[in-house]
């Protein structure tokens, strides 16, 4: 996971203060239950983009020669293949939502 659990727990804190921050949103729910479940959503997407990455390096790592990482060929494929992960899980990326 990218972010430390003590991150996700201050993401949710600032997630909630904007939530309460709206007018046209009423709160019928314990502060700290909607605090604990945002945690529990961020650390699912953290968990589930750690698998892609994953899933792309040994993909990139699969190929006949060796690619080293950091080189511009390894960052092309990285992305390219991070963005067919994404779409196969549904998701569009902003990029392509023009």
């Amino acid at each position: 996971m990218r972010l430390s659990h003590e991150k996700i727990i201050q993401l949710s804190h600032r997630i909630m203060a904007a939530i309460e921050a709206l007018d046209e949103v009423e709160i019928f729910e314990e502060p700290n239950t909607i605090r604990q479940e945002t945690v529990k959503i961020l650390t699912d997407l953290l968990q589930e983009e750690e698998k892609i990455e994953q899933t792309v390096r040994q993909r990139i790592a699969t190929h006949k020669r060796t690619i080293p990482e950091g080189g511009g060929e390894w960052e092309i494929l990285y992305r390219k293949y991070y963005l067919d992960e994404l779409r196969k899980l549904g998701v569009v990326p902003i990029t392509e939502q023009r």
